[in-house]
């Protein structure tokens, strides 16, 4: 098959979750053989429009990042690769509209995957990029019910999630230092106060912690452990790479997701994946709380003291350094659900 993903940024201008999300999945389809073509403006040094970079085709359509201009010269550009499907990006959205313009005039199928709504990107190009696509994917089911709120048909969106890497999940050693854990970037969503007034309020208890992470906060919530007098069994480990990450996950009972805002909570499926009970708070602008819903092994909570109860009501359940439900989220399993899906709309033409 032939998809050509239709992205003004590729991750050589930086990286993004987004743009992780899109790599992935594009190199997902090369591994298996597919022809990829990446059309965006160019990162690169040189005079050449075009390279190729582990089976991935890149394209300039401009040399500057300009969504205009990019839109203006993308059916051209979609001519030139004739793609089976288009897999277009939700931002900046005018590169996108323009995708689903040209593949109404090619009769080319497109499918948007909405990662979240940039608060730079203009609501109108939202809404006609939602109702324009063929199809649109989101992480999660929050992301989900922001794009209906755009107009799209709520048969046309499905859930795609976030993947992870299985084997390496059944492969890692076991670190059983901590209780419980807490792990993600230490930015002003993290809210990691929560996790750690729920721990202050088991202070007569015997248990150990660590925050996975880092970022602009830290500092800040290093020093409310201290003040909560919990500094000295609360380890902050950094950011650590995932053959450092995982031992701990697998050998923690409990991890915790309190932060406020989430697209899609990749670090609590790392831990669940690893065993992990796992405690979430509900937070409105959180999708967290999906992979914990209708789970033996997870909980809702809504206050630090409801977070300290369910510490220890979920005491009694097994230690588990690996929970196979899980395995759906391998990133072959993923890429299979994107094949699917651009099987079901070729098919369909």
């Amino acid at each position: 098959m032939r998809v050509a993903f239709v992205s003004l940024f590729a991750p050589g201008h930086g990286d993004t979750p987004a743009r992780s999300r899109t790599r992935r999945v594009a190199r997902g389809l090369a591994d298996r053989g597919h022809e990829v073509t990446w059309l965006c403006a160019r990162w690169w040094g040189g005079d050449h429009d075009v390279f190729e970079e582990e089976g991935i085709t890149y394209r300039s359509v401009t040399a500057d990042p300009a969504p205009s201009t990019f839109a203006a010269r993308l059916p051209v550009a979609l001519r030139r690769v004739a793609p089976d499907v288009v897999h277009a990006v939700n931002s900046p959205p005018t590169p996108g509209v323009g995708a689903t313009v040209a593949g109404t005039l090619s009769r080319t199928p497109v499918v948007v995957d909405w990662w979240h709504d940039h608060p730079a990107d203009a609501a109108r190009r939202y809404r006609l990029l939602a109702r324009g696509a063929d199809l649109v994917t989101t992480p999660s089911r929050t992301v989900k019910t922001r794009v209906r709120e755009h107009g799209a048909d709520g048969d046309d969106v499905r859930v795609v999630p976030e993947s992870i890497d299985f084997d390496l999940v059944t492969d890692a050693a076991v670190d059983d230092r901590f209780d419980a854990v807490y792990s993600r970037r230490l930015d002003r969503h993290a809210n990691v106060e929560t996790f750690l007034l729920g721990l202050a309020e088991l202070r007569g208890r015997d248990w150990t912690a660590a925050v996975i992470g880092d970022g602009p906060e830290r500092g800040r919530i290093e020093a409310t452990a201290s003040d909560l007098r919990i500094a000295d069994r609360v380890e902050f480990l950094g950011d650590l790479p995932l053959d450092e990450r995982l031992p701990i996950l697998k050998g923690t009972h409990v991890a915790v997701a309190t932060a406020t805002w989430e697209t899609f909570a990749t670090d609590l499926l790392w831990a669940v994946a690893c065993g992990c009970v796992a405690l979430v708070e509900y937070q409105a602008d959180s999708s967290a709380h999906e992979l914990v819903e209708g789970r033996e092994r997870g909980r809702l909570v809504t206050s630090p003291a409801e977070l300290a109860d369910e510490f220890v009501a979920v005491g009694d359940l097994e230690r588990r350094a690996v929970d196979r439900e899980f395995a759906s989220f391998d990133r072959e399993a993923v890429i299979d659900r994107y094949v699917a899906l651009y099987e079901e709309l070729v098919d369909g033409e």
